[in-house]
C-alpha cells in the first residue's frame, strides 16, 4: 500500500484485516526511484506479486481555451507515466505469479467532458495501456482491466479547486446525470477492483468496466 500523505495511509492500513499486516511504504508514483523501491520492498517482504492496482491519480478543470501544456504534463505524469512505470517493473514478477493488473481509470476515458480536457486525455490513454498490454500478457496467463468509475463520494473534486458550495451542487446535478440517481461509493469501487484481482474474474481481460451508475449510458453532460 503506497501513497504520499502519511496519515491516510496509516488511517487505511488500520482498517485492512487479514492474515498479514499490510507493508505500508510513503511514496511518489511520479519519482522512478519511489516507484522502483515500492516493487523491491513489496517482493522482499512477500517474495512475489500477485496483483499491482494502479490507484494514482489527479485531475484538473481546463478546456481547449483555458488549458495548458503544463496541464497536460501534470495529468500525464501522475495519471499515466506512474503506472506506466510499475507496470514494467512489475510484470516480471506478475508473470511468474500468473498474476494480473487492475487501472483505475475514469469515465473521462470513455466519454468526453470538454472542461476537463487534459484528465479525459490521460484515462483515455490508460485504457489503452490497458488493452495494449493485457493482449500482450494474455498468452502468459497475466490479466489486465480497469474500473472506470463516475462521481463517487471522496474528496477528489475539492482537492482540485471545488468548493464547499460548488461541490454540493455538483453532487445535487449528478443525481440527474446519474441513471442510478445518485454518486456512488469509495466501497463500490473498491469492491470492482476486488473483483478483477480475484479467480473469480479469471476469464476477464482487457475490460474496461463502468462503475458508473449508469453514467455512460445517460445523455447530455
Amino acid at each position: 500500500m503506497t501513497g504520499r500523505n502519511v496519515e491516510s495511509l496509516k488511517k487505511c492500513g488500520a482498517e485492512c484485516v487479514g492474515k498479514q499486516k499490510p507493508l505500508i511504504l510513503v511514496a511518489d508514483v511520479t519519482k522512478q526511484e519511489d516507484n522502483v523501491r515500492v516493487i523491491e520492498e513489496t517482493i522482499k517482504k512477500f517474495g512475489k506479486l500477485d496483483v499491482l492496482v494502479n490507484n494514482a491519480g489527479r485531475g484538473v478543470f481546463g478546456s481547449i481555451e483555458t488549458t495548458s501544456l503544463d496541464q497536460l504534463d501534470d495529468m500525464l505524469n501522475t495519471n499515466l507515466r506512474g503506472a506506466y512505470h510499475l507496470t514494467i517493473l512489475a510484470v516480471p514478477h506478475l508473470i511468474k505469479s500468473k498474476g494480473n493488473i487492475v487501472n483505475v481509470s475514469s469515465i473521462t476515458g470513455l466519454k468526453p467532458f470538454p472542461n476537463s480536457l487534459a484528465y479525459c486525455i490521460s484515462k483515455a490513454a490508460l485504457d489503452q495501456f490497458t488493452r495494449v498490454i493485457a493482449l500482450k500478457l494474455a498468452p502468459k496467463q497475466v490479466r489486465v482491466n480497469s474500473v472506470n468509475p463516475a462521481v463517487i463520494a471522496t474528496d477528489f473534486q475539492n482537492r482540485e479547486g471545488m468548493s464547499p458550495a460548488q461541490y454540493a451542487a455538483f453532487v445535487k446535478h449528478s443525481e440527474k446525470t446519474h441513471a442510478l440517481g445518485r454518486i456512488g461509493q469509495p466501497r463500490e469501487v473498491a469492491e470492482a477492483i476486488a473483483f478483477l484481482a480475484t479467480d473469480s474474474a479469471s476469464f476477464i481481460t482487457g475490460t474496461c468496466l463502468s462503475v458508473d451508475g449508469g453514467r455512460t449510458i445517460m445523455g447530455p453532460i
